[in-house]
């Protein structure tokens, strides 16, 4: 039942973020003619199955190449990389021949896990097929479902709700489309500049740059660990260019990207998001983490609108 309670709420949810993008849609014309939002509905659709096939033909295969070579030569390059360290009169005291066998264990066994889970993430396919569907159907009749679920309130906390949900809703579709441009934006950018680096499994860390970007603060640290530990296996220089280009990413990120993206109105503390990334994935695994931030940002504006006490002093 839970199972079942959550494919409905994330369904419902993505229907929500994605109408504007429908109505959006459904105002250009063809011929004189508005496109009507069934046909918005599969235009939409049509896109993301686009978008997705070309990222699963083109896109992922080079990822997970770098992924499955990057576990069969993490022990080699780990000990290589130890041996450099050892050099330095300071590394037998602090044990860096021990951590780096502790470090080859755990990176590998995470490199395997990653690599021979990714069938069990493939074999939940009906319930993201169900998900799919009822998203096409709530997006259809949702319209119905919600006047419904508004005539259970009195008509004088209707217009009020009303107001509260339409602010929620462009909230999370403002959050989702600006985050998800901020990610493409470092993803590709890393990408870029890791391979004018030479540094190996570029395709693989500007994966992981775009992906973890969604976590701020956190995910930026981890990645840009990642990717300046994997260099410097290569070479100290490599890892001081992975960390120049992090350092300038961020500053312009920071003082021109996030302002002009995001703006005002999607306004989530970074604490928020943690809080809400950490609960959604207690609760639900990968699923909560994807729909926790949505969700956030919809319990903010209530909160917002029927608990915060404005007229304090």
């Amino acid at each position: 039942m839970q199972k079942e309670l959550l494919i409905i709420y994330v369904s419902a949810l993505f229907a929500a973020v994605l109408m504007p993008i429908v109505t959006r849609i459904a105002t250009f014309q063809i011929r004189g003619r508005r496109i009507s939002r069934p046909a918005a509905i599969f235009l939409l659709i049509l896109g993301v199955a686009l978008i997705l096939s070309i990222f699963f033909t083109v896109g992922l295969p080079p990822v997970l190449h770098d992924l499955s070579q990057f576990s069969t030569e993490l022990p080699a390059r780990v000990s290589n990389f130890a041996s450099r360290i050892n050099r330095f009169p300071i590394a037998n005291r602090l044990g860096v021949e021990s951590i780096a066998q502790r470090a080859e264990g755990a990176i590998t066994a995470t490199a395997s896990y990653l690599v021979t889970s990714l069938p069990l993430w493939l074999s939940h396919v009906f319930d993201i097929l169900t998900a799919i569907f009822l998203c096409i159907y709530f997006m259809l009749e949702g319209e119905y479902a919600y006047r419904f679920f508004l005539s259970l309130f009195p008509l004088a906390q209707r217009r009020r709700l009303d107001h509260t949900l339409q602010r929620a809703d462009q909230k999370m579709s403002k959050w989702l489309l600006g985050q998800g441009l901020l990610m493409f934006i470092l993803g590709v950018s890393s990408t870029i500049v890791f391979g004018i680096l030479h540094v190996r499994y570029f395709l693989l860390l500007g994966f992981l740059m775009g992906l973890l970007n969604i976590i701020p603060i956190a995910g930026g640290v981890i990645t840009i660990v990642i990717a300046a530990g994997v260099a410097a296996l290569d070479s100290w220089t490599k890892m001081g260019g992975v960390l120049i280009f992090y350092v300038l990413y961020i500053n312009i990120e920071n003082a021109y990207l996030t302002p002009r993206i995001m703006r005002s109105s999607v306004n989530l503390m970074g604490l928020t998001v943690l809080i809400s990334l950490l609960l959604g994935t207690a609760l639900a695994g990968v699923v909560g983490a994807l729909v926790a931030v949505p969700t956030a940002a919809l319990v903010s504006v209530l909160l917002e609108e029927y608990a915060v006490q404005k007229d304090w002093k």
